[in-house]
């Protein structure tokens, strides 16, 4: 048995296309399930303005990768040396570790810091108050 998602269909208001082999279908999957979907005619004044915010979408995100790239490196190395020049056993110091720590983990990956990563650091930056006992002891 496969799971179908119901698919609802939006009336273009521009050309209130039908489904057709010559037409253009923009579909998403809807918050919640479901799949919405409108057909589109070639020409479609409501496709091109479409178009054109999906190119400048992304290009911004292209723009914005390219400005990080560069402002990260010295960045990540000005956090450093501010964590460093910190007086040991300040009560600022598990922040300033735990945030230096999840920095250098972003800086390692060309993605993101997984939810894994993020709690193994903040557990040993910040460790429960009791004993976990569904953790096994070595």
């Amino acid at each position: 048995m496969t799971d179908h998602l119901e698919t609802e269909r939006v009336e273009c208001p521009d050309c209130q296309a039908l489904p057709g082999p010559d037409r253009s279908r923009v579909s998403y999957v809807k918050d919640g399930g479901g799949i919405s979907e409108t057909w589109h005619l070639h020409d479609c004044p409501g496709l091109a303005i479409m178009r054109i915010e999906w190119e400048e979408g992304s290009k911004r995100v292209r723009e914005e990768e390219e400005w990080a790239q560069g402002v990260f490196p010295a960045a990540h190395e000005r956090l450093r040396r501010a964590a460093a020049a910190l007086p040991p056993g300040t009560a600022a110091q598990p922040f300033v570790d735990a945030l230096a720590e999840l920095v250098q983990a972003q800086a390692d990956t060309t993605g993101f810091v997984t939810l894994p990563q993020w709690a193994r650091i903040l557990e040993r930056h910040f460790p429960p108050d009791l004993p976990d006992i569904n953790r096994t002891t070595e």
